[in-house]
């Protein structure tokens, strides 16, 4: 009984492939594949969803990696071009060695405790001098428990440690 579904199915898939157009209807597209997001292709202005969320965004107090410093934070800056495209410009440096963490791109979408970040975040020589991880996708940076700041939501995305990026409000 449970086999007898298959054929069935199959005979209905034929049936609807082969069905001829409606007249005066147009024939369907031919399907495409859709287009991957790149950081480097302008895709229309950030998405605000929430405005209390970009305003904290927009006036952060800074950018940390647990492997260099909680207490010292680096710059992160947010600009919004004419366009209605905010970009984030995120770095902080070891105060005594050669670490360093950086966020780089356009904000794609802000919501009440989250952002989307179509970018580049690479970490270099932290925690061990000679670790270098970067990589350009769209990154999620979320608000859990209260936190006061937004935290990468991507931990081991590189080579299986833990990395904690943060950006406070």
């Amino acid at each position: 009984m449970k086999h007898a579904a298959f054929p069935l199915a199959l005979a209905l898939a034929a049936c609807t492939a082969a069905s001829p157009p409606v007249e005066g209807t147009p024939p369907p597209p031919a399907a495409s594949p859709a287009p991957e997001a790149s950081a480097s292709e302008p895709a229309g202005p950030t998405r605000i969803l929430n405005q209390d969320a970009a305003y904290r965004l927009r006036n952060n107090s800074g950018v940390t990696l647990q492997w260099i410093d909680w207490d010292r934070r680096g710059d992160a800056r947010v600009t919004v071009g004419p366009d209605g495209v905010w970009r984030l410009s995120a770095a902080q440096s070891a105060p005594d060695g050669p670490g360093r963490v950086s966020v780089e791109g356009r904000v794609t979408e802000i919501g009440a405790d989250y952002f989307l970040l179509d970018g580049r975040v690479t970490i270099s020589d932290t925690p061990d001098v000679g670790r270098q991880c970067s990589d350009d996708r769209v990154w999620r940076f979320g608000v859990t428990q209260g936190r006061k700041y937004w935290r990468l939501r991507e931990f081991e995305w590189c080579d299986s440690l833990t990395d904690y990026v943060d950006i406070y409000f």
